[in-house]
């Protein structure tokens, strides 16, 4: 069972951003999906979702489509975690993370035991256990980000979708987010996460898939799909290699 994209078109009203788009997330993989500003990767995310209309083809979930499925049926599925962001309000840090409890819950139904429990162990496999009664609004970025994986993943979906995860954050931050990204796979869960640096997508990624102008440009596998060629084009740059003594060890520079 995936998630998949099949030959889809999708944009805005009266905009069409991207074309014939495949893309199929299996579960137990990571799949980094890069591309420039203004490429479509938030666009293809959202219709992926199904937060914005398809333009053409289709979107599968398990096999079936997404548009034949209600709202509480993708997101026991489906956890998204969007961009990094401070919040408006100060809620617990627990309470947003009982948040992604609400497609388990029938209509004006509380928090359970059950669903509080999920929420603590969530919170304590992502390291910020200790955060749990603390705004949401005072913590850093990086734990802010913590705790949207743990939202999503109180879900208890079978893939979860990230928007640049590690946007905004510090050095450190974009290592242990990214550590427990890739840890997710080990759970047998589907990732797809959008990202603007190859070397996150080199080191997590079982798979890349690079999004120009619209276009699904290569999808395959990082240390193949990620030469310095294919970076130039991509972002329209110029882009150096550092080769370690292993020829795994490989990094990209922007010069």
């Amino acid at each position: 069972m995936t998630l998949a994209a099949e030959r889809l078109s999708f944009g805005y009203p009266g905009r069409t951003i991207g074309r014939d788009v495949s893309l199929i997330v299996k579960p137990g993989e990571a799949v980094a999906l890069l591309g420039p500003n203004g490429g479509g990767k938030t666009t293809l995310l959202k219709t992926m979702l199904g937060l914005l209309s398809l333009h053409d083809g289709q979107v599968l979930l398990e096999g079936r489509p997404l548009s034949a499925m209600s709202v509480a049926e993708r997101a026991r599925l489906i956890g998204y975690v969007p961009q990094a962001h401070a919040g408006a309000f100060a809620f617990a840090v627990r309470d947003v993370v009982l948040m992604g409890r609400t497609a388990h819950q029938g209509l004006f139904a509380g928090a359970s035991a059950a669903d509080r429990a999920v929420a603590e162990t969530m919170l304590a496999e992502l390291g910020v256990g200790h955060l749990a009664g603390q705004p949401y609004t005072q913590i850093s970025g990086g734990e802010r980000q913590l705790v949207l994986i743990a939202r999503a993943l109180a879900q208890e979906p079978r893939y979860v979708v990230l928007d640049e995860p590690t946007a905004s954050l510090d050095f450190g931050n974009q290592g242990k987010v990214m550590r427990r990204i890739k840890d997710l796979t080990g759970r047998g869960l589907g990732v797809l996460f959008t990202t603007h640096d190859p070397n996150q997508a080199l080191r997590h990624a079982d798979r890349v898939a690079l999004l120009g102008s619209g276009r699904l440009l290569i999808d395959g596998v990082p240390g193949e799909v990620l030469i310095e060629e294919r970076l130039k084009a991509l972002y329209g740059a110029d882009v150096e290699t550092v080769q370690g003594a292993d020829c795994r060890q490989r990094a990209f520079l922007p010069v």
